[in-house]
């Protein structure tokens, strides 16, 4: 008789391989179906990891360009593209690498091929050749993440209109690279090739970038970012890109609400318009698995589908698209299946872009506390009055912390700043707590460092700050 799983997890990304190793430290029999030929999905392979290790090379050479030379040390940095990339690259596969020891060490039974539901007990693996193989399994996790949206009339060929898994691996840097989307994918890799020498233009639907971000942080960012040569067209939208003979590309632009269009040039386009819910080929119509109506699959507060047996997370359900959301929920649905009782705070999920500066928030921004009719002050602290930051000359950006009038508890707040995505988290921890502006604000924080910036925009909330 073939082995029966406690559990099978399609998908290893980082909800489903964060959901199975949990499982197999609870004591479950576990299997992993992924179809790519290595672990960590989206995320590790083209996503959230090479990305960064370009984000970090390009602000390194920006940074031996332009600032070195008042610390003093004088160089004339050149680019090896081939090197950069390769450095991504080399991150790339001591991530996934990590992910299959993982694996190998909680004994979690790795099939390789496309995962499909056929019923509640049990999944068709179909390798890219040779015979499918049927797995018996208790319980099922879908874990299938997302792919990039697309766009009508816009054909990605991933080498000059791309992706975000092509803008990963340019051959040479585009002159002009133009990019569909003020969201957090295109000003990341926007801003990367921006650094190694394109002219960036971003196009964006919405009269603003960042949608969902305090507006003011919003405004600010654009401001950082024009001030590193990127441009930007609001209120604008992209109908149709025309390839010429001599490979440059014409982009016809129009007004949002319609108007006469404009054409510019560019040498790539990068459509980063957002992501959609992968559920192609996985069987859950034949399943009986519902969907909403935006494609998404549909669960409960316990990440249980209408099947019994069938659960699903991370990106292919409702809520923000972060790999750490769906990591806390592939970590709470394995314990649901072991039968305990674990809590995902949709309220405290803190968001990063990884642009310079960083910019970094959490809970409620002022124009949704305003919409809600909900009094409260704001703390606000400029890094241009910070020591460690004038020293590290990362002055540009601010900490801003947003309390309940009445009771003084933390609601949400913003960073703009150098590492701003490795500051969010004491705030966050705060509010886990329900912590108060004046529990911060009372806080030790040690000095000089750019967290002090978080004390004073605490102590803002209350009589004011020290340094300002």
């Amino acid at each position: 008789m073939a082995d029966i799983f406690d559990l099978t997890v399609i998908g290893s990304g980082p909800g489903g391989y964060v959901a199975a190793i949990r499982a197999a430290q609870l004591g479950m029999k576990v299997a992993v179906v992924e179809k790519w030929p290595t672990f960590g999905g989206t995320c590790l392979n083209i996503g959230c990891i090479p990305s960064k290790a370009l984000l970090h090379a390009s602000e390194l050479y920006e940074e031996a360009g332009h600032q070195f030379r008042q610390f003093g040390i004088d160089v004339s940095p050149r680019l090896n593209l081939p090197q950069m990339l390769q450095h991504k690259d080399d991150t790339v596969t001591a991530n996934v690498s990590g992910i299959e020891f993982l694996f190998k060490k909680n004994k979690i039974t790795a099939f390789r091929g496309t995962g499909s539901v056929v019923n509640a007990g049990r999944v068709l693996v179909t390798p890219e050749s040779g015979p499918g193989i049927a797995i018996e399994t208790k319980n099922i996790i879908i874990a299938s993440g997302s792919v990039p949206a697309s766009l009508p009339g816009i054909a990605v060929d991933e080498q000059k209109v791309v992706t975000s898994t092509g803008a990963l691996k340019f051959k040479e840097v585009p002159k002009r690279l133009l990019v569909i989307g003020g969201g957090i994918i295109g000003l990341e890799l926007g801003s990367v090739w921006g650094r190694l020498g394109s002219k960036i233009t971003v196009v964006e639907f919405l009269p603003a970038i960042l949608p969902g971000l305090d507006s003011e942080a919003a405004r600010q960012t654009q401001r950082n970012l024009q001030k590193q040569g990127m441009e930007f067209r609001l209120s604008t939208k992209v109908t149709g890109i025309e390839k010429r003979s001599d490979g440059v590309l014409n982009v016809r632009l129009e007004p949002a609400q319609g108007g006469e269009p404009v054409f510019v040039e560019a040498d790539a386009v990068l459509v980063a318009v957002g992501r959609k819910p992968f559920t192609d080929g996985l069987g859950l119509e034949n399943a009986g698995v519902a969907l909403d109506e935006r494609g998404r699959i549909r669960t409960d507060h316990q990440f249980k589908t209408n099947v019994p047996g069938i659960y699903a997370i991370g990106d292919v359900i409702a809520g923000a698209m972060l790999a750490h959301k769906a990591m806390d929920e592939g970590h709470a649905v394995a314990e649901v299946i072991a039968g305990q009782k674990p809590h995902v705070n949709y309220a405290n999920i803190p968001s990063v872009m990884y642009t310079s500066p960083e910019v970094a928030w959490i809970g409620k921004s002022e124009d949704e506390l305003k919409a809600a009719g909900i009094e409260y002050k704001a703390g606000k602290f400029p890094f241009t009055a910070n020591g460690r930051a004038k020293a590290m000359l990362a002055t540009s950006g601010y900490v801003k912390i947003l309390a309940d009038v009445a009771t003084d508890r933390v609601l949400g707040a913003q960073i703009i700043a150098k590492s701003a995505g490795e500051m969010i988290h004491e705030i966050a921890v705060l509010m886990e707590f329900s912590g108060s502006a004046e529990d911060l604000g009372r806080t030790t924080h040690a000095h000089p460092t750019l967290s002090e910036a978080v004390k004073e925009a605490a102590l803002m909330c209350g009589d004011g700050a020290i340094h300002i």
